[in-house]
């Protein structure tokens, strides 16, 4: 492994900030050493948005998006490179995963999108970057996600006792790290995304705070049991999902036959989905002895206290309590997986995607020498 410091940059399907994480990686340890979340701009984060379901747009508008994200994920490295001090000749890459703004891994011709030109980061910053992760994996015949399962594996795995990580972010993924056998990972399916853009839409806010509005609600039964029957929740691993798939045209869907649903107890209703899809995956895949929540789902008082209640006999707590700061995991698996490119190592797990064998992920960008 190229020993070094490395910047990890993610911007998730919540669209919430970019967080950006200094990590000192080497072939033994990844250690955190600075961290800072970089504000998403609300005109971007709305045609960010705008294009994430499958509507029209041009050429020009998509170029011009890809362009933007590109300068503020510069932004934000710049950012915390200023808080630390640190010159480009400091850090030895920047891992940058993208905007993710469609992934299709089924069909004729599988593909995956993010966008954040990377080019533009190394104009503006300096620093070599490593980017565009997912379509190697999926050029072999994988889903190109999740990713992070071989960073959990790498850094959170024990020899004896049975763990699982789950991430919750706008989808929630969740890794089965057991002894003995294979790593594997798959998105379970909604995390956060639709109780934010549910309240988003009726109280115009980004998220639920502390659960406090879902907590005023009733879990409607109905209608939870006709979500649970999207053919997604069923369906085998490898799989994967985002936004162009669960998000508000899909809860519509759902609403369409049932009335007298009070907006409140819908957002009740949303937070029992993402529970009840997370344990019903725990408990398919064998149960384990601890469950490791991160993300900012793992913020989520009430989504929590229902996947601990729905998984008796199972330690639900969070990775923070393992050393691992869990606002900022994927940002320092993508500085990681930065890492190992540059070492030549691979960065995807077969088991975990489905691909046909294990490779190098991402593309390089180098920096001008001198910079």
């Amino acid at each position: 492994m190229k020993s070094g410091r490395y910047i990890g940059v993610m911007s998730g399907t919540s669209l919430d900030g970019v967080d950006v994480v200094l990590a000192a990686i080497d072939e033994h340890k990844v250690l955190q050493q600075a961290s800072y979340s970089h504000p998403f701009p609300a005109n971007l984060r709305r045609d960010v948005l705008a294009i994430c379901q499958g509507q029209n747009l041009t050429l020009s508008q998509l170029g011009q998006l890809d362009v933007r994200l590109g300068r503020l994920f510069a932004q934000a490295i710049n950012e915390l490179m200023l808080r630390e001090d640190l010159k480009p000749g400091d850090v030895v890459a920047v891992g940058c995963h993208g905007q993710t703004v469609w992934h299709e891994p089924a069909g004729e011709a599988p593909h995956t999108m993010q966008i954040g030109d990377n080019n533009q980061i190394v104009a503006l910053t300096g620093v070599t970057v490593v980017g565009d992760f997912r379509r190697r994996d999926m050029a072999l015949g994988g889903q190109g996600a999740p990713l992070v399962p071989a960073f959990h594996q790498a850094v959170l795995a024990h020899p004896s006792e049975r763990r699982m990580i789950l991430n919750i972010g706008g989808i929630a993924n969740l890794s089965l790290l057991l002894p003995g056998k294979p790593t594997t990972g798959f998105d379970t399916g909604p995390g956060n995304m639709l109780m934010d853009a549910w309240i988003g839409l009726h109280c115009d806010l980004a998220f639920d705070k502390d659960a406090a509005w879902a907590r005023g609600g009733s879990v409607i039964t109905s209608l939870l049991q006709h979500m649970l029957s999207d053919p997604y929740f069923a369906a085998p691993a490898p799989k994967s999902t985002g936004r162009e798939y669960f998000n508000l045209a899909w809860l519509e869907r759902q609403l369409a036959q049932f009335s007298g649903i009070t907006p409140q107890d819908i957002q009740a209703t949303l937070v029992e989905l993402t529970a009840v899809t997370v344990a019903e995956q725990v408990l398919l895949s064998g149960g384990c002895e601890r469950l490791m929540v991160c993300g900012g789902g793992a913020r989520n008082p009430l989504l929590m206290a229902r996947i601990a209640h729905l998984l008796p006999g199972i330690e639900v707590t969070t990775t923070d309590e393992l050393g691992i700061d869990g606002d900022n995991m994927e940002a320092l698996a993508f500085a990681w997986l930065a890492a190992r490119t540059l070492s030549g190592l691979p960065g995807n797990l077969p088991s975990v995607t489905g691909a046909s064998h294990a490779c190098l992920l991402g593309a390089i960008y180098p920096a001008d020498a001198g910079e």
